[in-house]
């Protein structure tokens, strides 16, 4: 049973930054893809990065694309999502999702984690 605890959300002011964890067990993250998604309230859930670890590929939606930056740490089996120069509408419940299948599309996962607050202010 793979499981996804993330960590690190918080209040931050415009412009500021913050990194967000997602520690896993039961699979080891290096077999994997790795994604993170947000939901604001009132809007559906929508995609933010992932990673393909296997096959080293990246994918950020235009809005967050050049601010925030995914990456992880296998000594740890945890992925992490670097915020930058956070903006009010980055405001969201922020969620990490595995997968350890290939599937065509790199927004598809298996495994979620319970999400973490990021509330920016302007």
């Amino acid at each position: 049973q793979v499981q996804l605890v993330e960590s690190g959300g918080g209040l931050v002011q415009a412009g500021g930054s913050l990194r967000l964890s997602c520690a896993a067990s039961g699979r080891t993250f290096s077999n994997g893809a790795v994604g993170w998604f947000r939901q604001a309230p009132g809007k559906e859930r929508e995609f933010v990065a992932a990673s393909r670890w296997s096959v080293g590929t990246t994918y950020y939606a235009e809005s967050v694309r050049g601010r925030f930056t995914i990456s992880r740490d296998n000594a740890k089996n945890t992925g992490y999502l670097q915020m930058n120069s956070l903006k009010p509408e980055d405001t969201a419940v922020y969620y990490c999702a595995a997968t350890f299948r290939y599937y065509m599309d790199y927004k598809r996962f298996d495994y979620w984690g319970q999400g973490t607050q990021v509330t920016v202010s302007s």
